[in-house]
């Protein structure tokens, strides 16, 4: 494989599916299907012809050999994903409506010590950064490592060393109270303990995206611009709102898009991470300065197709659109 452009660090796990309109997943009638977010943006991009790294970590189990065999035949670099021979791949149990929109409910596998991807080592990273980051020009991150103690340690190492070398930072905040308690409901906001771990990589990144919920319980405005203002950086930001028009700031280039609807929702697993593969996928092949109103409109356009082309099947992985397959929704 040739060096990747883009570094996707953190979970890789199962969700397990519910049926359409279960409040429980119902261990005979459930759909195991590969997913956590840095897993599926690097899958994504990778279908859509981009070179990415996954770096991360999973069970030395049936569920992790079988997700290296799927990441090395998409196309995804797994030099970085280690392999915990003490710990599982974790399983997130997935419920989901009559529209196919899902909540997050608890896990199984946990033999009391914990999953694969709380424990990302960060002296094998050390070890591997250099070979890993040679060609890379975005660390694409999430909060969820931030959740425990040691992948958190990596996360924040990784953060830094990559600002260092001038590699940009893209963030998807997903917030998932879940991962940080398992007693938390789905729609409580991050407590004081969660925004202090998360306020200083909100501080490193170039792009952000967000839901219209995280962004009110972060910034207390859903605004690109003005959440762009209270960061140092002042990045590039998206805002999403399920089937509502999509918030964009890009180059300082502002503007809100109607999402482009999909043939047919069976699942929104794994949208907003198609979504984001979108973005950073046409933005490897921009030149920031060149990106005027009506590329940044483009390009999040281009996003909402892959976003849109997910929620026609199962799972956040298996659904995902090749380049073709988007221009052909677009058009």
């Amino acid at each position: 494989m040739k060096p990747a452009q883009v570094l996707c660090i953190g979970e890789a796990l199962i969700d397990r599916l519910g049926p359409l309109g279960s409040i429980e997943v119902l261990a005979n009638e459930s759909e195991d299907r590969f997913g956590g977010a840095p897993a599926n943006v690097a899958c994504a991009l990778a279908k859509l012809g981009s070179e990415v790294s996954l770096i991360g970590a999973i069970g030395n189990d049936l569920i992790g050999q079988n997700f290296q065999d799927l990441l090395d035949e998409r196309g995804v670099s797994i030099e970085g994903l280690q392999v915990d021979n003490k710990r599982p791949t974790r399983i997130v149990l997935v419920t989901r409506d009559d529209q196919g929109d899902r909540t997050f409910g608890g896990f199984e596998g946990d033999f009391g010590e914990g999953f694969a991807d709380q424990f990302i080592d960060q002296n094998i990273l050390k070890d591997q950064w250099n070979a890993l980051s040679v060609n890379a020009k975005w660390l694409l991150i999430g909060t969820i490592p931030l959740a425990s103690i040691i992948s958190s340690e990596s996360l924040r190492w990784v953060v830094d060393v990559a600002l260092k070398t001038g590699i940009q930072i893209g963030l998807d905040v997903n917030w998932r109270p879940t991962f940080w308690d398992k007693s938390y409901v789905q729609d409580l906001g991050p407590n004081q303990i969660a925004i202090d771990k998360i306020a200083p990589i909100l501080k490193s990144a170039s792009l952000i995206k967000l839901a219209k919920e995280e962004a009110v319980w972060f910034f207390n405005t859903d605004d690109p611009l003005g959440i762009s203002k209270q960061l140092p950086r002042e990045p590039d930001v998206l805002v999403t709102d399920g089937a509502k028009p999509v918030k964009w700031l890009l180059n300082n280039n502002y503007g809100q898009k109607e999402v482009i609807q999909p043939r047919q929702i069976i699942d929104t697993t794994g949208a907003g991470d198609a979504f984001m593969s979108g973005i950073i996928f046409k933005l490897l092949s921009t030149c920031r300065s060149d990106i005027e109103f009506e590329k940044a409109e483009e390009i999040v356009e281009f996003a909402m197709a892959c976003g849109a082309f997910v929620c026609g099947g199962l799972g956040a992985i298996e659904a995902q659109p090749t380049f073709d397959d988007v221009s052909k929704l677009i058009s």
